[in-house]
């Protein structure tokens, strides 16, 4: 296995609706996490374009409002293309810095958003994405679903690093597919701020034994425009979401965190010996998944809605 590593969670707030004014930030994160010798540094989801908390989309159902498609235009125009300049950017800082870093965005794809995890690893830029295959709630009403082709995990000098967005955690199987990929760096974005968060995430590394680092955004309604139609109201001093970032060790021991005190990077040692030392007596993809009994097929092709068969 490989040495011990430093590695980090950014509970930072974003800079909605101003996607190069938060790349910038996310520059400035990877940096001060560089310095402090972290060599993997994980951001919260939406980082880039956005999380709409409180926002309704004047969808109530059965109608669509006009207000509501005109705060879903400028959504839209928040929102980041992959590749993109604000994805060059982040390659150019990865470089600089040989970091592995896990960034939350909201992508723009032809008329439709997704919400994604983008993969940076050092010279080696943009190397991949996971497109949310589930959005909550409301969100369905702004982002597409991904598909099954984008569950990446990489194998990495630091270990096999995947990603699980906010309440996909709560998808039983598509834990137990990144479980059987070998996760052993599970990475969590999440715009999930509750105190009921934590001990979910403390259940995955136990059930994976794997790190678990989850990553959530410490913001205030200030930081979105003013007009920004929120029903949590006006008050630029609300807190929309207050963090609760941690990193959690493949025991379910907490080594860093939960922090609900305001913007902060959270550091902790990961020990990749202690991944082994916890299968020991629990691998759920191995010697306790009783395969004989339960198995999952598992879909990664991509999904198009047209097809061109090509006759010549």
């Amino acid at each position: 296995m490989s040495d011990t590593f430093r590695a980090a969670v950014a509970q930072l707030a974003s800079n909605p609706y101003d996607a190069d004014a938060a790349t910038e930030s996310a520059v400035r994160a990877i940096h001060e996490a560089a310095d402090n010798q972290a060599r993997l540094l994980v951001f919260p989801e939406a980082f880039l374009g956005g999380y709409p908390k409180g926002a309704s989309f004047g969808t109530p159902v059965g109608m669509r409002k006009p207000e509501g498609r005109e705060a879903f235009r400028r959504y839209f125009e928040a929102a980041i293309d992959v590749p993109g300049p604000q994805t060059e950017r982040l390659a150019e800082a990865t470089a600089a810095t040989g970091m592995f870093v896990v960034m939350g965005v909201i992508e723009r794809a032809g008329g439709t958003l997704y919400c994604t995890a983008l993969f940076f690893d050092g010279k080696n830029g943009l190397v991949g994405k996971h497109r949310k295959l589930m959005p909550t709630g409301a969100e369905r009403l702004i982002w597409g679903f991904g598909d099954g082709s984008t569950m990446p995990v990489f194998n990495t000098s630091l270990g096999r690093i995947g990603a699980v967005i906010c309440w996909e955690n709560y998808m039983p199987m598509l834990r137990m597919h990144m479980y059987n990929e070998g996760i052993s760096l599970y990475c969590a974005p999440t715009a999930d701020d509750r105190d009921s968060w934590v001990p979910s995430m403390r259940h995955v590394a136990l059930e994976g034994r794997c790190y678990v680092l989850t990553a959530c955004q410490h913001i205030r309604r200030g930081a979105y425009p003013a007009d920004y139609q929120c029903e949590l109201g006006d008050d630029p001093d609300t807190v929309l979401m207050r963090g609760g970032s941690a990193i959690i060790d493949p025991l379910g021991n907490v080594l860093a965190g939960p922090d609900f005190d305001g913007e902060c990077i959270l550091y902790a040692d990961i020990d990749p010996n202690q991944i082994v030392r916890g299968k020991y007596d629990f691998d759920v993809a191995g010697h306790y998944s009783r395969s004989d009994v339960f198995q999952l097929r598992v879909d990664t092709r991509p999904k198009s809605p047209v097809i061109t068969d090509d006759l010549n």
